[in-house]
């Protein structure tokens, strides 16, 4: 990647990378050190608290049943896990919102491999807190081929046990930035979900999965596609 600018530069230039998810998201984690960006360090503080809170810890395993939902998607219909699965495969990602980078770079890297995904028989679905007025960015950066899904309060990835509460100083600084979580979310609460990815095959039966309280770390592409189920690809 070229040396750039500006965060906006290096989001454009890292979409394009030709390197593993990890790696791009690992470039745009440098680029905020490298321009001073006061995020940065927070991050670090964050992760730090999550990981002292073992976060995600009891989220579904491998082996296990992914729990149902039920979640609105952007035409108002409410849209359930055996609805998806009654098709196939499904890779579920949970996203922080449409306003970060780094799900952004995820979502847009897995939307680049989706017609490996469409001829395993599976379909990606994101899940987010956020409301679906505020999702247009995120469709026209994946070109649709993304199924987005609003979490309401958070409520199914908190039943999951992923969910964090951001803290009164990244608040604060979110805030000054632009980002207003209350506005996106439709509540006060600022909480988040913990990014993770589950490949749920057509039992429903969670054949892959990623957790990580590190957001800046995200289930590989391969891996993804791996987990799919043989008979399907």
């Amino acid at each position: 990647m070229t040396r750039t600018q500006t965060l906006a530069d290096a989001f454009a230039d890292i979409c394009m990378m030709d390197a593993p998810l990890n790696a791009r998201l690992a470039a745009y984690a440098g680029k905020l050190r490298e321009l001073n960006f006061p995020f940065a360090e927070a991050y670090d503080d964050l992760v730090t608290r999550l990981y002292t809170g073992e976060v995600g810890r009891v989220a579904p395993s491998v082996g296990e049943v992914m729990p149902p939902f039920i979640l609105p998607s952007r035409s108002g219909t409410l849209v359930s896990l055996d609805d998806l699965t009654a098709k196939g495969s499904v890779v579920l990602s949970f996203n922080r919102g449409h306003w970060c980078p780094f799900c952004k770079i995820e979502l847009k890297t897995i939307s680049d491999y989706h017609l490996e995904i469409e001829r395993a028989g599976a379909q990606v679905v994101s899940i987010m807190p956020d409301q679906q007025e505020f999702m247009d960015g995120v469709r026209t950066l994946t070109h649709d081929a993304v199924l987005i899904l609003t979490d309401i309060d958070s409520g199914y990835a908190l039943s999951l046990g992923l969910v964090m509460w951001v803290g009164e100083s990244l608040k604060k600084m979110m805030k000054g930035r632009g980002y207003h979580l209350d506005a996106f979310h439709g509540n006060d609460g600022w909480f988040l979900p913990v990014p993770a990815t589950f490949v749920v095959g057509q039992n429903s039966q969670i054949r892959a999965r990623f957790v990580d309280p590190d957001f800046r770390k995200r289930m590989e592409i391969d891996d993804i596609i791996a987990a799919l189920p043989r008979s399907e690809v």
